[in-house]
């Protein structure tokens, strides 16, 4: 899988809006046949930070991915809210889901 993590500063006034300004590429995204995942978080740190963390199947979704038309919508819009370019990591990964971490693993419940 393609294993993806994309670190997004904000403009100030617009970073309790994000979720909602950025609703229609996740969503869009999130129906490509080839994503596996695509998960936003904010920064308990900082309230303008917020990390995607996305995958996606193998390199032609990927390169699909930023084909689509949402991505290349995105590329025109969502600059307008960002306070900086976005930093990623970007990283084939030879599996396709997460792995458990076992340095903290939770024994059986019930």
């Amino acid at each position: 899988m393609i294993f993806i993590t994309a670190k997004f500063r904000i403009l100030p006034e617009h970073a309790d809006r994000w979720p909602e300004i950025s609703a229609a590429f996740t969503e869009a995204t999130r129906a490509e046949p080839g994503c596996l995942w695509f998960d936003w978080s904010r920064s308990l740190e900082d309230p303008s930070e917020y990390v995607l963390v996305e995958a996606f199947r193998d390199d032609a979704a990927g390169a699909a991915h930023v084909q689509s038309d949402h991505f290349k919508q995105a590329q025109r819009t969502l600059p307008d809210y960002l306070a900086e370019t976005p930093r990623i990591v970007n990283a084939a990964v030879p599996q396709d889901d997460w792995s458990e971490l076992g340095e903290l693993a939770v024994a059986p419940r019930g």
